[in-house]
């Protein structure tokens, strides 16, 4: 496992690329290739990150917790050291 600084790192840089490609490409579907488009599209990443950002927090937790359970091993939390 990673440690806590490094998670933490990932999890900015995946719910930035990750809320820059979803908002783009929803807002490109709803208002199609336009200049409205991309105009619209910085505010809604704006918006888009931090709400990602803070769900990743709540939802990795559960997801590392899944999985470690779907794969037959004891839970390990993001970040911890397994032995």
């Amino acid at each position: 496992m990673h440690d806590s600084k490094t998670l933490l790192l990932a999890q900015v840089l995946i719910t930035f690329m990750m809320a820059g490609a979803m908002s783009g490409i929803m807002s490109m579907i709803t208002l199609g290739p336009t200049t409205e488009w991309l105009h619209a599209w910085p505010k809604q990443f704006l918006i888009a990150w931090p709400i990602a950002f803070l769900l990743t927090l709540v939802v990795s937790r559960i997801a590392f917790g899944i999985s470690a359970r779907l794969m037959g091993r004891r839970t390990v939390r993001p970040g911890a050291r397994s032995a």
